[in-house]
């Protein structure tokens, strides 16, 4: 918690926590004052039978009452601020630090858990700033003001402090040392819960087809319940502060009352004097209850702020820190190597085997690349090391020339574009979403992406065309046509070589080779890298990478293939007719 405090909110916040403690302050003096006044009312205003005085006193407490409120007030305000303002910065960092980390990143940490954090987390650490403001000076300075107030009135009855206080000390030390490591484990069954929901909401179509809403609805619920057991047990906990404290306080007044009665009949203590010893016990004692749920809340609050550290602190596993930009000049660009793959190797962490395994390859600038094999022979692995989605764990991955890790990243994503396996839109327009690559890129841009992606048609003929509706991850249109809208996308901009990861896979085969044709028309200032398990969209090109379990099978065109590579043979037997596999 207290990184948070240095990092967001004592630097743009000190004068308003400043300020708002200030005023808290006086509001506990003014408490510290009422007993006080009602002492005085009892002795020199009932006891002398003087009204004037009892008047005089009731006027002081009402202005008491109404001047504290006001300062209350102005301390809510300035906790309200201070809480809400510094949540905003927190929640503004997350955000922009999550769409720093790498994939491998947010493979290890959990989209789920990445949502819990940016929503549950930040609004555990905002309620306790507000509370930090409102009642972290309240509190103790209203108990030990009250203990010194009541040990001036009597030392002797202050013996009962003595006593009282070390009792709700040990019971909350009790209650503390069994509830904290309970709300660490409170988050992260919340990050079960999110996970649940997320995947089932996702994935709401596959659930209802296979009739799985009753196993779902049992995950869901074990989930819940895990975290609902978990939030009881500190509940349970949590619930024993105020019974045990405030029986030790009830006893505590009990033996006052019956102390400073004697004391009374001798004429050692007035009436006024007892009552305000019990009123100043009964603020202690309520303080101590109140610091307590308030170090509850702190240690929930600090729990938090340790989980939204850890991403703030995490490093990713991509980055261009110290890189520059590289100048390319026209000749590199439309004739030199624009690919290049050394010895290249990848594991991800905790496999057990590489996924991509000493690839080696070059293409030239305006060439076609195809890559083909089984399920989880590593294709998109490879692809994803070609835009540096992760980095080589063996050789180098070169992009004209160059190492794509001396790169600055901005300058790699103008050069490589992806359109990704999964087509994936968001809310907004068709424009919004076209622009992603350059939100400078105008119209006529945007309509030559269309066409090059086989999307011109429907788009033109869609109401408000390029200000047409996007819903949210692009339901509102088929699965082809959020396929053509993203090759449109990754088209805008003009990049030097386009990646696309099965990015045909929803698309008839006429509109995949009307594709495939429109791209060889940019082979002068277009490298084209295509990943596929459709043979007809990868036999055309210059060269098909075949892999195996990210082993090189075979590399050449189709016709060498066909004579020195099984594994491709067997793939172009399997999905084509003789005569299509000798064409």
């Amino acid at each position: 918690m207290g990184e948070i405090l240095r990092r967001f909110v004592f630097p743009k916040y000190r004068g308003k926590i400043v300020f708002g403690t200030l005023c808290k302050a006086v509001e506990v003096v003014f408490d510290l004052i009422t007993p006080a006044i009602v002492a005085s009312m009892i002795d020199a205003g009932v006891a002398n039978r003087d009204a004037g005085h009892v008047v005089r006193m009731c006027v002081a407490l009402v202005v008491l009452a109404l001047v504290g409120f006001c300062f209350t007030l102005v301390c809510q305000k300035m906790a309200a601020v201070v809480s809400q303002g510094s949540g905003t910065d927190i929640r503004h960092d997350l955000y922009a630090k999550v769409n720093q980390l790498a994939p491998a990143d947010l493979d290890r940490m959990g989209t789920p858990s990445l949502v819990t954090r940016l929503t549950n987390d930040v609004n555990q650490v905002q309620v306790t700033v507000a509370l930090g403001i409102r009642q972290i000076i309240r509190w103790p300075i209203l108990a030990v003001g009250s203990m010194v107030c009541a040990m001036l009135i009597d030392a002797r009855l202050g013996l009962v402090f003595l006593v009282c206080t070390p009792a709700i000390a040990a019971v909350f030390w009790i209650v503390m040392s069994k509830s904290v490591p309970l709300f660490g484990k409170l988050q992260a069954r919340l990050d079960e819960v999110s996970l649940v929901t997320r995947e089932n909401l996702s994935g709401v179509r596959v659930v209802r087809a296979f009739r799985q809403e009753g196993r779902e609805g049992a995950r869901f619920h074990g989930a819940v319940d895990a975290q609902t057991r978990t939030a009881i047990a500190i509940g349970k906990l949590s619930s024993l502060l105020n019974p045990a404290t405030l029986l030790v306080m009830d006893l505590g007044v009990v033996a006052i009352l019956w102390m400073g009665g004697v004391r009374v009949d001798v004429g050692d203590l007035t009436q006024g004097e007892v009552i305000a010893f019990v009123n100043y016990m009964t603020q202690t004692l309520v303080s101590i209850v109140y610091v307590a749920n308030l170090v509850i809340t702190i240690n929930r609050g600090t729990a938090s702020a340790a989980r939204i550290m850890e991403v703030l602190d995490c490093d990713p596993q991509i980055s261009d820190e110290g890189a520059v930009e590289i100048p390319l000049g026209h000749g590199t660009l439309t004739s030199g190597v624009a690919l290049a793959l050394d010895h290249v190797g990848f594991t991800y962490d905790g496999a057990a085997r590489p996924a991509v395994d000493g690839v080696t390859l070059r293409l030239g600038a305006g060439g076609a690349l195809g890559i083909i094999g089984g399920t989880g022979s590593g294709k998109s692995s490879l692809a994803n090391l070609i835009l540096r989605l992760y980095d080589a764990t063996e050789g180098e991955v070169r992009v004209f020339g160059h190492d794509v890790r001396e790169y600055p990243l901005t300058q790699l994503r103008e050069l490589v574009s992806a359109v990704p396996q999964q087509a994936s839109l968001v809310s907004g327009t068709i424009r919004s979403n076209l622009c992603w690559r350059d939100g400078r890129a105008g119209d006529d841009e945007l309509w030559r992406a269309l066409a090059l992606a086989q999307a011109a048609d429907f788009v033109g003929a869609t109401d408000g065309g390029l200000d047409a509706t996007v819903e949210a991850g692009g339901r509102n249109f088929s699965g082809g046509q959020r396929q053509r809208l993203t090759i449109a996308r990754a088209l805008v901009g003009r990049p030097r070589i386009v990646v696309l990861d099965d990015a045909a896979s929803a698309l008839d085969f006429r509109t995949d080779a009307t594709l495939r044709q429109s791209l060889r028309s940019l082979r002068s200032e277009l490298t084209c890298v295509i990943v596929s398990q459709r043979v007809s969209s990868v036999m055309s090109c210059d060269q098909i990478l075949v892999l195996d379990h990210g082993r090189m099978a075979g590399l050449g065109s189709h016709a060498e293939l066909m004579r020195s590579c099984p594994i491709y043979r067997e793939i172009c037997l399997s999905q084509l007719r003789p005569e299509e596999v000798c064409a």
